[in-house]
């Protein structure tokens, strides 16, 4: 079992928790796919793409509950990225943690091990 982690603003998931489902975000629908990232990358992923944002949620997801929709494909460095390729299903989302902005501006993702 593999965690994987999705950071949005809390409006967003408002709007998942009454659709049910989450078709991703501007980036997301521009490459085709939602972005993901592991325990190992969330922090980096804060830091380049949601500096500076406030109101932010982290989404919980194990990876294997995705099913062939989610392909591990080579992104930032080469690291493999989660991307899911189809509509994330609220159902799906195993936590959903704060995301609050620490003293350097870079939200703080605490619910790494």
């Amino acid at each position: 079992m593999r965690r994987i982690y999705k950071i949005l603003p809390r409006a967003d998931w408002a709007e998942v928790e009454i659709a049910g489902v989450f078709d991703g975000s501007a980036v997301d629908h521009a490459d085709g796919f939602i972005h993901f990232s592991t325990a190992a990358q969330v922090a980096e992923t804060a830091r380049r793409h949601f500096a500076g944002q406030v109101d932010l949620v982290v989404l919980e997801i194990e990876s294997e509950d995705l099913g062939p929709a989610l392909r591990w494909e080579p992104s930032r460095g080469g690291d493999l990225f989660p991307h899911l390729y189809g509509v994330l299903d609220k159902a799906k989302v195993r936590a959903v943690h704060e995301a609050p902005l620490g003293p350097d501006g870079i939200p703080a993702i605490g619910i790494l091990p």
